[in-house]
């Protein structure tokens, strides 16, 4: 039986949408190379979410050093913390999908870490953009370099840190059992499953991800060794920030967090491998926002690619929150960044003026969220 989801339309009009099949295997493909937030990177990680940068469709796939590949995979990207991700992509309509395409992602991926040198992902990925550079500083963070960036990826590829991707509209159950059963057993490589449901009407089109395999068991495991961040607390963040940055830039972020203590009841902190986070959210009609994150690197960042909900999926009132941001001295952020994480140094917080501006900026965008949700 077809499943169904429900549209409600600005005039009440309830739409009903049916699930159906892709018409084939290569217009899944392609919509991963347009939309690549379809492999659901907030439900892989959801408090770090994973974000994608492709390297090629159909990458050679070789089985021995400086060879033609025998072999293609549907698709390879690169998450932010230079984790190569190796994408298989099934219809589940081709019966290919219950057994064979175990086979296939497992020769990808035993082969790759040990034949993709990466100055041919370099050279695939230069291939595959007109403006390679300027792709890749837009993906990176505004403190990473493209070199380093580069030099991880060999390291993750020696050391089979790696994440394999198996992506449908429907997977069958002992698919799902084999990947649940992969990731357990696998470290430090990752096995996912994804299926991208889709469902129409009309003219109509929405598609629906969801994340296989994420067994309590596999998480635990994975936490650490996949650069995904862990839980920290309140007092181990400060005093990290405290001895990397000194007690002034404490203080400022510690003025932040009383504002957010008296806006909102949402903190996490975070530890990455190299530095920890704190991520204060704004809640409001259960809808969670999160504008700003502090680092133990002396870092504010704007988290402009992760406003998805209104006010702040129109660009306007991105680029207003940019402008405000702009008014602090010192600070020059350009328009072109409202759709990435740009930053600016905690110090230049530092004087009484500045703060007064941050907070301003602070209490706009809680009225402006309050305003589009009443």
């Amino acid at each position: 039986m077809k499943g169904k989801i429900y549209l409600i339309q600005k005039d009440d009009e309830l739409i009903e949408m049916v699930e159906e099949e892709y018409e084939d295997e290569d217009l899944l493909q392609k919509l991963l190379v347009d939309y690549p937030d379809l492999l659901a990177g907030e439900l892989i990680n959801d408090s770090n979410p994973r974000r994608w940068l492709l390297i090629a469709r159909e990458m050679d796939v070789p089985t021995k050093e400086d060879t033609l590949g025998k072999w293609s995979a549907d698709h390879l990207f690169i998450d932010q913390d230079a984790i190569p991700t190796i994408v298989e992509v099934k219809r589940s309509s081709d019966t290919r999908i219950r057994r064979e395409v175990i086979g296939q992602m497992l020769d990808y991926a035993a082969n790759g870490i040990v034949y993709w040198p990466v100055a041919k992902i370099i050279s695939t990925f230069e291939a595959n953009n007109e403006n390679p550079d300027d792709v890749l500083t837009k993906f990176l963070d505004a403190d990473s370099n493209i070199d380093d960036f580069w030099m991880k990826v060999k390291t993750n590829l020696q050391a089979g840190k790696i994440r394999m991707l198996f992506v449908a509209d429907k997977l069958p159950k002992d698919l799902k059992r084999v990947i649940e059963f992969l990731n357990e057993q696998m470290d430090p490589a990752e096995v996912l499953g994804v299926e991208i449901k889709q469902y129409k009407s009309n003219d109509i089109r929405t598609l629906v991800p969801r994340v296989i395999g994420q067994t309590i068991e596999a998480e635990q495991k994975k936490r650490i060794s996949m650069g995904i961040t862990v839980d920290w607390d309140e007092q181990s963040f400060f005093n990290e920030l405290e001895d990397q940055r000194g007690n002034e830039e404490k203080k400022i972020a510690i003025e932040i967090k009383e504002w957010f203590e008296n806006n909102s009841h949402n903190f996490v902190f975070k530890k990455n491998q190299g530095y920890a986070v704190f991520w204060p959210y704004l809640e409001h009609n259960s809808i969670s926002y999160l504008p700003f994150a502090i680092n133990t690197k002396g870092f504010i960042s704007i988290y402009f690619q992760y406003l998805k909900y209104k006010p702040f999926n129109d660009e306007n009132v991105r680029l207003e929150l940019l402008n405000r941001v702009n008014e602090i001295e010192g600070i020059d952020i350009s328009p072109d960044k409202i759709h990435g994480r740009p930053k600016f140094s905690l110090i230049a917080l530092n004087d009484k003026k500045s703060m007064e501006v941050f907070i301003n900026t602070l209490e706009w965008i809680k009225d402006i969220i309050q305003d589009v949700n009443d």
